[in-house]
């Protein structure tokens, strides 16, 4: 069997090429992650489990217990971020893992256990000691002098460092809680850091850069550069230096991120030890390191983590050899706190003296409140011949740069933007719901008409192009100094809403996860790599090779086109012969907006009765709502022709059931938003049809508030405004939707429902014809349906009693299709 690896991943940027590293086709790897960062994982995964936090110990574990249950014990387990080393470490020791535990992290993670070691092994570093309170700091000041640093035992990003300059200082501290404190004597000097791998006693590759300002002003508001050094004299000291550093901490192969004080004395500067990372330095080191190296400096961890040989590293991995080119970097803080909206960012790639990549938010944007280097305000990286171009085209660019942002206001009344109302006949409640929620607005391709009572804003725009969506959008925010969001319940839009959202940092589904529910194929190999039963399934390109994987699978088989909807030329084929006389129907079949990408899906029947679960994520939790039985009609096709919400929780399936949909979503990469999972109830469990992106169609978010008082629309904006929404339901009824159609293809001469509106439990009526539109029964024709009567009651049978007697009063006129 294949060793099931395990990897605990927080980056959202791609910092690490995971794929690259481990073949995941012969390798089981799973992953802990974030909702943020689970976009930036291979789509090969074997599985994976997403955490509020990979911080959160208790959630961390177990999640890697489930794994274990799932994939079996791990040969080995993988963190590249320093933050993740800890519990990383724990997980090794408690499932006797191989690699690096506690114990041997413990110098490089605890600032007092560093600060020994190197002493012991008399390589400089600054006075330190423990500072559990104000006496032990003025102790300390007393023998070292002021100022005098304060900073956590264990901590990164020089997070609560604190620069103190007098007892004053001391005396209006306020020490954090529960975080040990150590202190530090300060050193007046300029800061370096230096990167690299050591192994066999010696160092296999290294850089040493310095920094153009100090982490600790980045904290304060300052920008943050660097640029690496091709001073030969200034190098020799500095790589001689660092061989004593590193070996003094460890002898062991290893990736290291050193950071040292060097006085300004030339050729013969005084080091010290700032600390030192048993890891790939961050900010945009590991990315300069790639681009401007050719060295990966991630798989240099992976490599030690895992137990394989380092690679050999070409001579010029010694810069006192020379140096040809020199990288560097610049991080820019956000000007305003977070979260906050930006009003200014002014690109800097594309000039002579500017950098060759950046990570610059779009003007609209929303920037969230998250840790870390990686989510600074903007970020850019820079090459050059040496080390004074690539600090001055530093200096330029922070000069030049045009970064505002204003804070958002959470008392402010929030604001969601809908892309793409539909068809008034179809959504006219969800805007109304909307509306009475919070305030709305909306972008369209043509201007607002039956939606302006329930707007406060409408802007047209190509919703064709994500470009003027995405700029739209960011104008109808720009004044808005509150929360907001984005939202469609458009299959059709779906995509590029995500894809705007993503770029204005506005809580939604990634655009993979969206294409992982819209391409059928791909939502099928994701759940089979997973090991989640789903379906037998082939693609096929024409009728033989429909026929053949057919006959693989077993018949019935279905028939499907691979990103349509609205159950558009699926359809069902018990023998070879009726599948040769349906195949050109999946073959033909088409969605206005939607491409329905190559080949066809050929898959198992799925016996069992089908449902639909509407489900909220947010930040990874997937809150399942209210379940809906599916009324299928015009067999061999999947007409859906009604739809009941009834009560769910007490069947002997519902707990299997909910599993499975979370499960679905975390390996769909699903993390935020409003779904809709199509499923059948076979035998052998609940097993995926589907799993929609967006709300619900025909009525069913309305059926569910109707019959539980829980409000999906309302749920869908608080979702993109990344804020849990009251799910609780308030009632437990039977809410049913019921479509006539016709009873041949014609043409609509007279449509009259206002009997079916006088019967007793009737909650709606909705006309869906007009007089003179022609309608086609399946498979001729999409959805051709006259109207829709919603009716609540106590159980099926009164909704049924009740939708009878509706029905039975609509007065309809059809002239036959071959006398129209």
């Amino acid at each position: 069997m294949s060793a099931h690896v395990i990897v605990l991943h927080r980056w959202t940027d791609s910092y690490a090429d995971y794929a690259s590293y481990l073949d995941h086709s012969v390798h089981r790897v799973s992953y802990v992650t974030t909702p943020q960062a689970r976009t930036a994982l291979p789509a090969a995964a074997a599985a994976v489990s997403v955490v509020p936090s990979t911080e959160d110990r208790a959630a961390v574990r177990a999640a890697v217990d489930d794994l274990v249950a799932r994939h079996g014990a791990p040969a080995r387990i993988l963190a590249l971020h320093e933050v993740d080393l800890d519990v990383a470490a724990e997980l090794r020791e408690r499932l006797g893992v191989p690699g690096e535990t506690p114990d041997r992290l413990h110098p490089f993670r605890d600032k007092l256990a560093m600060a020994e070691r190197l002493a012991a092994h008399g390589v400089p570093a600054p006075a330190s000691a423990a500072a559990p309170d104000r006496a032990a700091v003025a102790e300390f000041a007393r023998r070292h002098g002021w100022p005098l640093i304060l900073k956590p035992v264990r901590g990164t990003a020089s997070s609560h460092v604190t620069r103190l300059d007098g007892p004053a200082d001391l005396a209006a501290y306020a020490f954090p809680a529960g975080v040990p404190v150590m202190v530090q004597s300060y050193l007046p000097h300029g800061i370096l850091h230096v990167d690299g791998v050591a192994a066999d006693g010696d160092l296999r590759v290294w850089r040493a850069s310095r920094y153009l300002n100090t982490c600790l002003g980045f904290t304060r508001g300052q920008a943050l550069g660097s640029a690496e050094i091709d001073d030969p004299v200034l190098l020799k000291a500095v790589g001689e230096f660092t061989r004593r550093a590193v070996l003094a901490m460890s002898t062991d192969p290893w990736v290291f991120h050193l950071e040292l004080f060097a006085s300004d004395d030339g050729t013969d500067p005084e080091l010290h030890v700032l600390e030192v990372g048993a890891r790939p330095g961050g900010a945009e080191v590991p990315f300069v390191w790639r681009e401007v190296h050719g060295v990966d400096l991630m798989a240099a961890a992976v490599d030690v983590q895992l137990g394989r040989p380092l690679p050999a590293y070409p001579a010029s991995a010694d810069p006192t050899a020379g140096v040809d080119e020199c990288g560097g970097w610049l991080l820019v803080p956000t000007p305003a706190a977070r979260p906050c909206r930006v009003l200014a960012a002014t690109p800097q790639t594309g000039r002579a003296d500017g950098p060759y990549a950046e990570r610059l938010p779009a003007p609209g944007s929303r920037l969230a409140d998250l840790p870390g280097y990686e989510h600074s305000g903007a970020r850019f990286r820079f090459r050059g011949r040496t080390h004074q171009e690539v600090a001055r085209a530093i200096t330029r660019t922070v000069s030049r740069l045009d970064f505002r942002c204003e804070p958002v206001d959470p008392a402010r009344p929030p604001r969601v933007v809908v892309l793409g109302t539909g068809g008034r006949a179809y959504r006219e409640y969800a805007l109304e719901d909307a509306a009475a929620h919070g305030r709305v607005s909306t972008v369209n391709d043509t201007p607002a008409d039956w939606e302006l009572p329930y707007l406060d804003g409408h802007r047209v725009a190509d919703t064709q192009d994500v470009d003027a969506i995405t700029r739209t959008v960011a104008e109808v925010l720009a004044g808005d100094g509150g929360p907001v969001g984005l939202l469609t319940w458009s299959e059709v839009l779906l995509e590029r809403t995500a894809e705007a959202a993503a770029r204005l940092g506005l809580p939604h589904m990634s655009p993979q996860a969206v294409r992982n529910c819209r391409d059928k194929l791909r939502t099928r190999r994701l759940l089979e790599q997973a090991g989640l039963p789903s379906a037998r399934y082939a693609l096929a390109h024409g009728l033989d090779e429909a026929c053949a994987a057919a006959a693989r699978i077993g018949y019935p088989v279905v028939v499907k086109p691979r990103a349509l909807a609205g159950s558009s030329g699926v359809v069902l084929a018990r023998t070879a012969a009726e599948l040769a006389a349906v195949h050109r129907h999946a073959d033909e079949a088409a969605f206005t907006g939607l491409d329905p990408l190559d080949g066809l899906m050929i898959e198992e029947y799925l016996e069992g009765p089908e449902i639909s679960l509407d489900c909220v994520v947010v930040a990874g939790t997937v809150h399942c709502v209210n379940l809906a039985r599916k009324r299928i009609g015009y067999p061999p096709f999947f007409e859906e022709i009604g739809h009941l919400v009834s009560p769910w929780r007490h069947e002997p399936w519902a707990d299997e059931l909910v599993d499975t949909v979370a499960r679905i979503h975390a390996v769909l990469g699903v993390t935020t938003g409003v779904t809709h999972a199509e499923l059948r109830l076979t035998p052998q469990g609940p097993r995926l049809v589907e799993l929609n992106g967006r709300l619900g169609g025909d009525f069913i978010p309305l059926l569910g508030r109707l019959a539980t008082g829980v409000d999906l629309t309302a749920a869908a904006m608080d979702a993109a405004l990344g804020t849990v929404p009251d799910l609780r339901p308030t009632r437990e009824l039977c809410a049913e939707v019921r479509f006539l159609y016709p009873g041949q293809d014609g043409a609509v001469q007279r449509l009259d429902v206002s009997g079916a509106r006088e019967v007793p439990g009737v909650e709606r009526v909705v006309a869906l014809a007009e007089p003179g539109q022609h309608l086609l029964l399946p498979p001729r024709g999409v959805v051709p349906r006259l109207a829709a009567v919603i009716a609540t009651g106590r159980d099926a049978a009164a909704c049924d009693r009740t939708l009878d007697e509706a029905m039975s009063r609509i007065e309809a006129t059809i002239t036959p299709a071959e006398e129209a």
